[in-house]
């Protein structure tokens, strides 16, 4: 197929905007929306130190990238990686993490649970069983990384979560009727290095794509203890869904947005229509569909 901008192969296909793209005109796509999601939230402002959670897969080598290409020429922003080694056997060596942040030209920087806590992942499993490995492996590796950023002066930590990850913590947090989380504004807490999420508006498939058209030697491996977990059976019903309609993920991510932060919730309480005298929203849908019936629009 021909890209939908101009004539060259397209790379990829955007259901949900119905576009074929060629690679420059994906990349511009895709790097635009980037921008937009860190302008918009006033993530990198002048004087940060920005740190890459860099795992060696294909969203932080992704998002590495992206960073770099946007903020190498600044004098006044300083970006580094930072990796953490859970202690998964055969499972993302922190070298191939060095590798391409070397390969990029960001300093690196790395720790792991063996060494802080005594004790790896694969060691928790075999304790506890694989049910809950995500959730100690997501507290004890929230924690290190945070205390790394702050003693390498790291003010705003960036992490290549994506569409998909957000819209999967919106439908988990739902499924488990779990209005805390649902509700948490986004604020800053003191000694906690603020998260910022560049790739949260672009789909997996798009920053797996820009991750192969621009950086070598990432990891496609997933975590042999994922497959237990519930994001693993919310990924599923969530993809079958979406493939049947194509915004759910976006809606998903948006109304969590929302949920956190009420101001941005700009809906008008129900009023009384002028032409019938039902109660309705904004318009009337009543009157509006039977005009639509009637031919009067």
């Amino acid at each position: 197929m021909e890209c939908s901008k101009c004539r060259r192969d397209a790379v990829i296909y955007q259901r949900y905007s119905g576009l074929h793209l060629c690679e420059q005109h994906f990349n511009r796509d895709f790097e635009a929306k980037a921008k937009r999601a860190i302008r918009d939230h006033r993530w990198i402002v002048s004087g940060d130190t920005v740190a890459v959670a860099l795992s060696g897969g294909k969203d932080s080598s992704a998002v590495l990238y992206f960073l770099h290409n946007l903020l190498h020429e600044r004098r006044d922003v300083r970006l580094m990686a930072i990796t953490v080694d859970e202690g998964i056997d055969s499972y993302r060596d922190p070298e191939q993490a060095r590798s391409i942040a070397d390969s990029i030209g960001v300093p690196w920087v790395t720790a792991s649970f063996r060494d802080e806590y005594g004790i790896t992942l694969d060691e928790i499993v075999g304790r506890k069983g694989t049910n809950l490995s995500c959730s100690y492996c997501g507290v004890l590796r929230r924690a290190l990384m945070n205390r790394l950023a702050r003693e390498n002066g790291v003010t705003k930590f960036a992490y290549g979560f994506n569409l998909d990850d957000e819209a999967q913590s919106v439908l988990m947090n739902v499924l488990r009727g779990d209005p805390e989380r649902l509700t948490r504004p986004v604020r800053e807490v003191e000694g906690m290095v603020p998260r910022i999420k560049p790739f949260m508006y672009i789909p997996e498939r798009e920053v797996a794509l820009y991750a192969f058209l621009h950086v070598e030697g990432f990891d496609l491996a997933g975590c042999p203890y994922a497959g237990d977990a519930l994001r693993g059976d919310v990924r599923g019903l969530l993809n079958d869904y979406t493939w049947r309609h194509p915004a759910t993920k976006n809606a998903l991510v948006n109304l969590g947005e929302a949920l956190r932060e009420p101001e941005r919730v700009t809906g008008e309480g129900l009023r009384v229509c002028e032409r019938c005298g039902e109660p309705c929203g904004r318009v009337c849908r009543t009157c509006q569909v039977l005009d639509e019936m009637q031919g009067r629009t």
